[in-house]
């Protein structure tokens, strides 16, 4: 779907980095039907993008998400099985089965409200940053329903028990700063940095081998349900897997990098990519 072409989303480009804005400011960027429908097309089309490296998730014009909007998602399609399930399909898909083991990183980028099913999207992404100020709400609880979809499975995987208890429960909003305290997120800065702190976190993505990185993060998600047999096997083959199809020769780059060029310090900073300027030496 050309960008043109979207009603409720808005991308934009930069410097590999691509920016997914939900768009319908008017609602704090609710989420509609429509907007599930266009979400879906568009994260398919940009995990082959070949000027995406990055995604960034977030909201236009001041808002991550109100969550579902109650009257488009709803009450509009409670006589309409079909459309309620087209639209169901759509917002599971694009929130959860594509960003989760998305090919390219993903970062949640958290402004303003953070809510309800917002959270789906939130806890799908790889990285999450947020401002100070943002407010996340599980209100699902104060309107008669329990946070569906995945949302209360995806809580309870990221944060302690008793955290997801508290905040599901209780339906009572909290801030970034609380967000990054019980692990939410990875960390909350002041409002006025949040972008430049975002594009610098998707910059330090970039310089890693993307198919080291693509296998790494599919890798620390998958063994989270495997037994250590299961893991011990399973990274062996993801492992062998990556250089298959690796174009930078990840490994063997690496090592001649590190014990032949003494080029630069894995501790500190990674290989220097095919094409990339000579890497800076960590002193």
């Amino acid at each position: 779907m050309s960008s043109e072409n979207l009603r409720s989303v808005k991308v934009e480009k930069e410097n590999g980095i691509t920016w997914v804005m939900l768009n319908r400011p008017e609602k704090r960027n609710a989420m509609s039907p429509q907007l599930h429908l266009e979400m879906d097309t568009t994260l398919a089309e940009l995990e082959t993008d070949p000027e995406t490296s990055v995604v960034v998730v977030t909201g236009a014009e001041g808002n991550f998400s109100a969550g579902q909007d109650l009257k488009t998602f709803f009450r509009e399609l409670e006589n309409d099985p079909a459309g309620r399930k087209r639209a169901a399909e759509a917002a599971n898909r694009w929130r959860w089965e594509r960003l989760y083991m998305y090919d390219k990183p993903t970062i949640a980028m958290v402004h303003g409200y953070c809510v309800g099913g917002a959270f789906m999207q939130l806890l799908a992404t790889d990285f999450a940053i947020a401002a100070e100020d943002a407010t996340f709400c599980l209100s699902e609880v104060n309107w008669g329903i329990l946070p569906g979809a995945l949302v209360s499975k995806a809580l309870v995987d990221t944060i302690l028990p008793r955290h997801a208890l508290y905040y599901a429960c209780l339906g009572v909003p909290f801030d970034g700063k609380e967000a990054a305290r019980i692990g939410l997120v990875n960390y909350a800065v002041p409002k006025a940095r949040l972008r430049e702190e975002t594009a610098a976190l998707a910059q330090k993505l970039m310089a890693k081998s993307p198919a080291v990185l693509r296998a790494t993060k599919q890798a620390i998600r998958s063994v989270r349900t495997m037994d250590f047999g299961q893991a011990y096997d399973y990274l062996a083959a993801k492992g062998q897997a990556i250089k298959v199809a690796d174009k930078e020769d990840s490994y063997h780059t690496g090592i001649r990098q590190f014990l032949d060029e003494k080029s630069y310090k894995p501790t500190y900073e990674p290989f220097r990519l095919k094409g990339a300027g000579k890497a800076d030496k960590t002193k």
